[in-house]
This record gives structure tokens, C-alpha cells and sequence, in this order.
């Protein structure tokens, strides 16, 4: 009979996000680059949310999974909640000027979108 250790051996061999052996997965082990030639726009909206206001970061040049990590990614430097939804990123409050900040700090070209 095997011990314990030797049995989670094989679990070694799986890449952690999709569960495929490493040798076979399609996952980047890098984030993907920000594109230089589109520009990420960051505004404001208290649309249908009774006065309450979202940070909406659109036009991101990632695909479902690359801005999933990245709105956890703000999420957690920002300390706040927020969602995506059809593509874009709502953060919870007016964080524009931060939000901008950081896009801008890992590469993005961004334009505040709005007043």
C-alpha cells in the first residue's frame, strides 16, 4: 500500500488553473501583454444602482480570463468590490483616478471616458 505522500505525487504534474498535465496545458504561465495600440476607457455610471456609483473600465484587449484577473486584481488593490459584466469591469464607488493609476502602471494606454 502506498503512503499518502506517494499518492499526491501526481498532483505535481498538473498545471494549477486548468488541471492538465504541464506538459500538455494551453495556459500561459504569463500575463498577457497590454496592446499599446488600444486605448482602455474609465468612467463613471449610477445607472440603474439608486444614486449609487460604479467605476466601468471598458475596451480592454483581453479576452474572459485575462479580465476576470485583472478586475481581482483591482479589486484587491483597490479594497472593494466590483463584478464583470458583458466585458466590462464595475468597480463598487468612483475610483477613476486610481483605477486610471494602476492601468497606466501595468502598461495600458487609458482615456477617462466622460465628464
Amino acid at each position: 500500500m502506498k503512503s499518502p505522500i506517494q499518492q499526491d505525487n501526481w498532483r505535481k504534474l498538473l498545471c494549477p488553473k486548468c488541471h492538465q498535465l504541464k506538459t500538455t496545458c494551453t495556459c500561459s504561465s504569463e500575463p498577457p501583454t497590454p496592446s499599446k495600440t488600444s486605448v482602455v476607457r474609465v468612467g463613471r455610471e449610477t445607472k440603474r444602482r439608486r444614486g449609487k456609483g460604479v467605476t466601468i473600465i471598458s475596451d480592454l484587449p483581453l479576452d474572459e480570463n485575462g479580465i476576470t484577473e485583472l478586475a481581482t486584481k483591482l479589486k484587491s488593490r483597490l479594497g472593494t468590490g466590483g463584478t464583470v459584466k458583458d466585458g466590462k469591469i464595475e468597480i463598487q464607488g468612483d475610483h477613476r483616478v486610481r483605477i486610471i493609476a494602476e492601468l497606466e502602471g501595468l502598461g495600458y494606454r487609458v482615456k477617462q471616458a466622460g465628464g
